[in-house]
């Protein structure tokens, strides 16, 4: 028998408000970030790795990918395509995080162990979309398909 996760042991009602709280700041988290990417483009391009593409392009489309990510979660019917885009955009930009943990020395406003320990944060953050977004739809879809 498998071992539930914590949330499956908690009432059906906290774990919605939990979902609830957790995808409304997962909007907060990504459409901040896309404005940042719009407003502030030179400091993401400094990251693109070398043989990506212009990194201006590169800023201004993940920077926008970000804000219609963040604003799809908020839109019941787009959420799960929003959560699927915002999965694969955390993968697309983790090679520029590892560039910036392995070039420590050319982003001196950072401290070399704040760029490593980010990176697991990455996965974390996957998994954090995957519940609130993605992982909801599909329970209610067993839930449906129970009846």
């Amino acid at each position: 028998m498998p071992v539930p996760l914590v949330y499956e042991l908690m009432p059906s009602a906290t774990v919605n408000v939990l979902r609830a709280v957790c995808l409304t700041l997962a909007a907060v988290v990504f459409i901040g970030s896309g404005v940042l990417h719009l407003a502030r483009p030179g400091v993401y391009e400094q990251i693109v790795p070398p043989g990506f593409g212009p990194p201006a392009l590169i800023v201004f489309v993940s920077g926008i990918a970000e804000i219609a990510g963040g604003v799809g979660l908020l839109v019941p019917r787009l959420r799960r395509s929003a959560g699927f885009g915002l999965i694969a955009l955390l993968v697309a930009v983790f090679p520029a995080n590892l560039f910036m943990a392995m070039h420590a020395d050319r982003f001196p406003q950072f401290s070399p162990w704040t760029l490593w320990a980010r990176l697991p944060l990455q996965p974390l953050m996957v998994a954090w979309i995957w519940w609130c977004a993605i992982r909801r739809n599909m329970d209610r879809q067993a839930m449906m398909n129970d009846d």
